[in-house]
């Protein structure tokens, strides 16, 4: 798009527009770019409510740095019809039994369920709600694992001076992969041995205070209230006292010591699966990684093997932040309706393989998607040409695809992550990949999450990420965060966007996205660090914030 027609696009979109729906309609004046600056911040704590419901909220009204999905649905979309977009979700898998989501679910009603027949010769044999590329398999090497593991016996004991000049690119790369292995492994042994302590150190003294006091939950008052009659009783109230004081707000003792043992579980699969060279998750698919064109892999069990259902939190949490089925009574309403839920497994736990990626974005093409929501990525990719070519094929046919940027507060456009729209940090190889930051529910200094990648070239747009509450397995609901979850909230907005303004080009999509977004003149903490601020605005391409309401108004006016 041309500088000057972007210009036009900002103009429109911090302009008065009208939105003309049958029999016409009042004026609709969007949220001026330029004014949010003057928009109070917000000095006292979410309610629970507030905090649910956080990313659908504006701006403006609730000084909460929502994407106005609520102001949206009230003013603008009402009882309009729309048409139903597939929104593919390439992750961990999906519960397809959950409650809120089996009524939006994508269903393939040209396959014949359990016949075992490919019925639509799609080459996939009954997939009725997807396909499971992991099949039975569950945790995974990270990628640079795997690059250690497969070029160790090559180039152990060598040096650049010693190795055939055709292989001094990949020399480069084990060495790399190499070093951030070590630093990993080491990184994560330590940080074990630390939460176990912690762990330890902290269920014993609360089990002796919980019974003291007689109740599991107290607060610091409580605690310090309570007669440190022996040398044990004074350590046991010292300790806890000191927890307190690394407590998040609202956080208690017992579900502090919930997530430590979680930290204990992370390190513990990092050493036994993630970094472990003699660990082979996908000795139980049965493929060649390496080869493309070895596609009878897989099938069609989209939630994978585990009866607990454990694995497929991450995506069960993605698919509901996009089309939770809205106003059923249930636990909470997806950013979209209109919305059909098409569930690809292919996101284990440890790093995705890229041929699994790349044959999951064709599926979700020729199957009828408008939309692939990617949160995952990695910092090795040994086979990225290959997911280039699928998003290239998606731009070919339409097919929008909104990615997240990564949760390791790096500068994108100084580190590459997969998959990704660049080869170089200026040209992009498609206009049909948009790359989505994490935002905080604070807004002012705090306003980008800590934890968010971020860049100029490399991130396109900013959307709430921090404690999002949506769909967990077996009708459960949880907050989780990252862009992981700022990526679907957009997938929503983009699949609204679909619905009720069909002709518009992916392409497009992105764009009004990006141009309609609010944005602020304010620096911002990056990475969580106070003394390492910069201005919102330099951290993506758009220096902007997803904005439904906006967005709405500024598709009504491209439509035209």
């Amino acid at each position: 798009m041309t500088k000057k027609s972007n210009q036009f696009l900002i103009a429109a979109v911090t302009s008065s527009l009208v939105l003309v729906g049958c029999g016409g309609a009042p004026t609709i004046v969007s949220t001026p770019i330029e004014n949010i600056d003057a928009i109070p911040l917000k000095n006292i704590s979410l309610t629970d409510s507030e905090l649910k419901n956080w990313n659908s909220s504006d701006l403006v009204s609730d000084t909460i740095p929502g994407m106005s999905v609520n102001k949206a649905y009230a003013e603008l979309i009402k009882n309009k019809k729309g048409q139903t977009v597939i929104v593919g979700v390439i992750d961990s898998g999906v519960d397809i039994e959950h409650e809120d989501l089996d009524g939006v679910l994508w269903k393939n009603t040209k396959e014949i369920e359990g016949n075992g027949k490919d019925d639509d010769n799609n080459g996939y044999i009954d997939d009725i709600y997807g396909w499971n590329f992991l099949g039975d398999s569950k945790d995974e090497n990270l990628e640079h694992t795997r690059i250690v593991k497969q070029l160790k016996s090559k180039y152990e004991g060598k040096d650049l001076t010693s190795i055939d000049p055709s292989d001094k690119d990949e020399y480069r790369i084990y060495i790399q992969a190499k070093a951030e292995y070590e630093e990993d492994y080491q990184k994560a042994l330590g940080n074990k041995n630390q939460y176990e302590q912690i762990f330890q150190q902290t269920k014993a003294s609360h089990d002796v205070i919980s019974k003291t006091i007689g109740k599991e939950t107290y607060t610091q008052q409580e605690l310090l209230a309570v007669k440190a009659d022996t040398p044990e009783m004074q350590q046991h109230i010292a300790f806890l006292s000191q927890m307190f004081g690394v407590l998040d707000k609202g956080e208690k003792i017992p579900s502090f010591i919930k997530n430590i043992k979680n930290g204990v579980e992370y390190y513990t699969e990092q050493l036994n699966y993630h970094l472990n060279t003699e660990f082979d998750g996908r000795a139980v698919v049965g493929d060649n990684v390496d080869d493309i064109n070895d596609k009878n892999y897989g099938n069609n069990n989209v939630m994978g093997p585990d009866p607990e259902k454990k694995d497929i939190k991450h995506g069960t949490h993605v698919a509901g932040i996009i089309a939770a089925e809205r106003n059923n009574g249930k636990g909470v309403n997806g950013v979209a309706q209109n919305v059909e839920i098409m569930s690809i497994r292919a996101v284990p736990n440890g790093d995705e393989y890229d041929k699994d990626i790349a044959l999951a974005i064709r599926y979700a093409v020729d199957n009828g998607a408008k939309i692939i929501n990617t949160s995952f990525g990695k910092y090795y990719s040994t086979h990225p040409d290959w997911v280039r070519e699928a998003i290239k094929y998606a731009a070919q046919k339409d097919v929008l695809i909104v990615n997240a940027a990564g949760n390791d507060a790096e500068d994108l456009d100084q580190k590459y992550v997969y998959p990704n729209d660049q080869i170089t940090n200026t040209t992009e190889i498609s206009n049909n990949f948009i790359t989505i930051g994490a935002l905080n529910y604070e807004y002012g200094a705090n306003l980008i999450a800590k934890f968010s990648n971020y860049g100029k070239n490399n991130v396109d747009v900013f959307a709430p990420g921090v404690k999002i509450w949506a769909t967990t397995p077996l009708n459960s609901y949880e907050y989780l965060q990252g862009t992981s979850m700022a990526a679907p909230a957009v997938a929503g907005v983009a699949a609204l966007i679909r619905s009720y303004y069909p002709k518009l080009k992916a392409s497009q999509v992105k764009q009004l996205l990006m141009d309609s977004g609010l944005s602020t003149n304010a620096s911002v903490v990056v990475g969580g660090q106070p003394t390492n601020t910069k201005k919102f605005s330099e951290l993506s391409k758009s220096g902007s914030m997803v904005n439904l309401y906006n967005a709405l108004i500024l598709a009504d006016k491209m439509s035209k």
